[in-house]
């Protein structure tokens, strides 16, 4: 029986089961009634072993100049790289690859480290690896992350990306934001010293100056934010009656401002401000209050339209003084109503008595006075 091994080919040759050497591109007479087998397999990529331990072939010698043998530790995983190229990532076993026709290559990355470098394990191939074997940390704009390794803490991240083995150890992370942060304390029902119930909404400000101290202390910075400003508002809102706290509501922001400046370095945080955003009041206190305010501005219109009828009665005054002085302004004035007047009149009459300007300004006169 006749038998041909392609260039690319290699064939390996069996006697009643047994391997008997092997054969590369050629022609060949294969006995079967002998017991005689070729299987025939591509000298490329991983080697078909047909079964055959990798010990057993390696005893062949032109076998052994054209594979390379792979052993990949348990503390390591492998690059596979073909023709410089990175085809996969190896872990943890044995395998056999020609080297005829491409040229493999395994480099040997430790595992068994926390950071991920980029020397050891390029951007470009880390999306090969196994999800189970690192962790991908990112740290965005205006924040900082707290880096534990096994429990813990090693250092404080910057904005970017990181990447860690986590075969041999536990990474987390604590995401921190150094941005401005504005907390609201909202519906807070407070009782003033002439017993009107109001609630507030008060706002306050901060940014996280020491985020490693911070975590040392607290988990949620806001809670205790929240819990400071409510008992000051609480004690110190409570000693004003109603008029004092709507007259003096940029007062207790103040107040509130500085007491707080007070705990910075305990709860490593800055306060930028703090204030009251809103004054709710009961609604009878409410309707009572429209109603004075109603009546507050019903009473500055009053004042405002009398002052000026007094201005224009005044004005009055000093016209009629002035044109009694001056009987040339007293002739002008009556000129200038005797023009509005045959402004509006459709036609005028005359007798021949008397001057025209006479006549027109007797249609003004009462009628006593004409007679």
């Amino acid at each position: 029986m006749k038998c041909i091994i392609k260039a690319q080919e290699c064939g390996f040759l069996f006697k009643n089961g047994v391997l008997t050497g092997l054969r590369f591109a050629g022609r060949y007479h294969i006995f079967p009634r002998l017991g005689e087998e070729m299987k025939i397999t591509p000298m490329t990529g991983k080697v078909d072993t047909m079964g055959l331990p990798a010990e057993l072939l390696m005893e062949q010698q032109a076998f052994q100049k054209r594979v390379l043998r792979v052993r990949i530790p348990d503390d390591c995983v492998g690059l596979h790289l073909v023709d410089g190229v990175c085809r996969q990532i190896l872990l943890q076993g044995e395998a056999l690859y020609w080297n005829v026709f491409e040229k493999n290559e395994i480099r040997l990355v430790n595992i068994m480290g926390a950071e991920m470098t980029e020397e050891e394990m390029p951007s470009i191939y880390r999306r090969m690896l196994p999800s189970r074997l690192y962790r991908r940390l990112t740290v965005g704009e205006g924040e900082t992350g707290l880096l534990y390794i096994d429990g813990r803490f090693s250092r404080q991240l910057s904005c970017g990306t990181y990447y860690y083995w986590c075969y041999a150890h536990e990474i987390s992370m604590k995401l921190c934001s150094l941005k401005v942060q504005q907390l609201e304390i909202s519906g807070q029902e407070i009782l003033t010293a002439d017993k009107v119930g109001v609630r507030l909404n008060i706002l306050c400000s901060y940014r996280i100056t020491n985020p490693l101290a911070l975590a040392q202390k607290t988990d949620n910075v806001a809670n205790l934010l929240y819990a400071r400003v409510q008992l000051l508002a609480r004690e110190y809102i409570g000693s004003f009656r109603l008029d004092e706290l709507l007259a003096r509501k940029e007062e207790i922001g103040r107040f509130l401002a500085d007491e707080l400046s007070g705990v910075q370095e305990e709860y490593c945080v800055e306060i930028l401000g703090a204030g009251i955003k809103d004054i709710i009041l009961p609604g009878e206190i409410r309707d009572i209050m429209n109603t004075v305010l109603v009546a507050e501005k019903k009473a500055q219109a009053n004042v405002i339209m009398r002052r000026e009828e007094v201005a224009s009665t005044r004005s009055l005054l000093n016209t009629a003084r002035l044109m009694e002085e001056n009987q040339v302004l007293y002739r002008l004035k009556e000129l200038e109503y005797l023009e509005r007047i045959c402004d509006r009149v459709g036609s005028i009459s005359l007798n021949g008595g008397g001057s025209v300007l006479e006549q027109l300004a007797a249609l003004t006169l009462p009628k006593q006075e004409q007679g």
